[in-house]
């Protein structure tokens, strides 16, 4: 009896490990991963942020410091 408990004990996480991915997969066909409005908005955001940013820079007239020519490749 002891060893049937050895061999249920063993299998159990490789099999509970196969059956945890085949579900996830299964999930995540069901629906194409797409962008929440808020995340799309926020990056909308950033990126008009970063344009004024670099609006300014130009404008000032200063040569970008290392750290920051080496920031926008």
């Amino acid at each position: 009896m002891s060893e049937a408990l050895y061999a249920f004990a063993l299998l159990a996480c490789p099999v509970g490990m196969g059956l945890m991915m085949w579900f996830m997969m299964r999930g995540s066909k069901s629906s194409p991963p797409q962008a929440k409005p808020t995340e799309e908005a926020e990056l909308v955001k950033l990126r008009a942020e970063v344009d004024q940013l670099r609006a300014g820079q130009r404008n000032s007239g200063g040569e970008p410091s290392a750290s920051q020519s080496r920031a926008t490749l």
